[in-house]
């Protein structure tokens, strides 16, 4: 899934307002599914000191350097929108239509625009203007602290639950939804992807388990969360983990015999019994090591598999069969999901370096007045990197030093 397979979003256009977390990983989604994106960097770079190199939420992507606080950036980004059929943006409430880039310029220039609006408060209520990251959205949703052991304070699930599950996820099938809308009626719309509802979204089944009285409000006193004893991780002999996840009757009982446990082990759904259970359980994982236990459950149907670090993950067999991570540009990464039989996605193009593909975007959009609009410094950064093919350690070393000076706005605080 390198280098080949244009993706079924291929021929759509999308404009991405630079930003951080979400907003760039929903950008990436589309791109790998084949959309052209184009995306506003501005000088001084997003906020985050990571070598744009390394990034890969901006891998299948193109870069252009336009300073929207300048008197000539507004008109130049929307020259782009009218050529466009999706714009992405994660700025706080508000900061879009200062700026010049909100809904009404843009849609006003192209009535078929899908407008996408990347926050964690959403676009309105009281905290909207409130700065925030993910884990305060998914504080407030119920979801943090549905994570973790009773007696612990809730587990971090580092920024996938909000940031991407709850964020990108839902802004991406919201603009594409609203894609096929304007295409069936010519009539654009803007979609208002907030990550606190998005995260409470995901929740659905566990408030009606609640509802059901099947669920309990509290973290590791439930079937899905770590309360039962045969859907957990338990330690081995070399220090590592193996996940557990034999929930079914028929699981349940293969698991119990390759445990050697038949004669120890209570019956499953004895919950009064279930710490007796958990400790046979902890008791017998603690005798060997993980890559033993891993051969003992190798071709079961037990539900147990071994509890891999993201370097380890690449060289697993079966995703190492099915090319789950590919290596592009030197860097091994997640290939592009989901998997389409007549338009394939692929990783095509490395991560944008800011500013690198002005003159190509402003060839193949038609915008040719886009590069002489770069301010001087960084048209010309541009330029070196465009000319070299984006190869040269001159063009690292330029791309390295804007991330680098970068500080935090307004802009990026979502």
């Amino acid at each position: 899934m390198t280098g080949s397979g244009n993706g079924p979003l291929t021929g759509v256009r999308v404009v991405e307002l630079a930003g951080i977390g979400p907003g760039p990983f929903a950008a990436m989604l589309l791109a790998d599914l084949g959309a052209d994106v184009v995306r506003i960097d501005r000088p001084g770079g997003p906020g985050l000191a990571v070598d744009p190199a390394y990034d890969l939420t901006n891998r299948n992507k193109r870069s252009v350097l336009i300073d929207l606080k300048a008197e000539d950036g507004p008109p130049r980004v929307l020259d782009l929108v009218e050529r466009a059929d999706i714009l992405v943006e994660g700025y706080r409430p508000g900061v879009a239509e200062r700026l010049g880039v909100g809904p009404g310029e843009c849609l006003a220039r192209n009535p078929k625009l899908v407008y996408g609006r990347m926050t964690g408060w959403g676009q309105d209520g009281p905290l909207a203007a409130r700065a925030g990251h993910d884990i305060a959205y998914i504080a407030v949703t119920g979801t943090l602290g549905m994570i973790g052991r009773p007696d612990e304070g809730p587990t971090v699930p580092a920024n996938l639950v909000g940031d991407y599950a709850g964020g990108s996820l839902y802004l991406v099938v919201g603009v594409l939804a609203a894609l096929q809308h304007a295409r069936t009626t010519g009539e654009g719309q803007v979609v208002d992807a907030a990550i606190v509802d998005g995260a409470a979204h995901l929740t659905t089944m566990i408030h009606g388990m609640l509802a059901a009285g099947g669920w309990q409000d509290r973290r590791g006193a439930n079937l899905l969360d770590g309360g039962c004893p045969f859907y957990g991780t338990y330690q081995t002999s070399d220090g590592e983990y193996m996940a557990v996840g034999s929930l079914e009757q028929r699981f349940y009982d293969e698991f119990i015999r390759l445990m050697g446990l038949d004669a120890v082990a209570p019956a499953r759904k004895d919950m009064a019994r279930w710490d007796e259970l958990r400790t046979a359980i902890t008791e017998r994982f603690r005798t060997r090591t993980r890559e033993e236990w891993t051969a003992v459950f190798e071709g079961s149907d037990a539900c147990v598999a071994p509890v891999l670090s993201l370097r380890e993950a690449p060289a697993h067999p079966h995703l190492a069969a099915r090319a789950t991570f590919v290596e592009h540009g030197g860097l091994t990464q997640p290939a592009p999901a989901p998997r389409f039989s007549a338009t394939p996605g692929s990783v095509r193009r490395p991560p944008a370096l800011p500013g690198a593909d002005t003159a190509e975007v402003a060839r193949d959009w038609g915008v040719p007045e886009l590069a002489a609009a770069q301010n001087a410094a960084a048209g010309n950064t541009a330029a070196g990197n465009t000319a070299a093919g984006n190869t040269t350690a001159e063009n690292t070393a330029a791309a390295n030093a804007v991330a680098e000076h970068a500080e935090p706005t307004e802009e990026n605080h979502r």
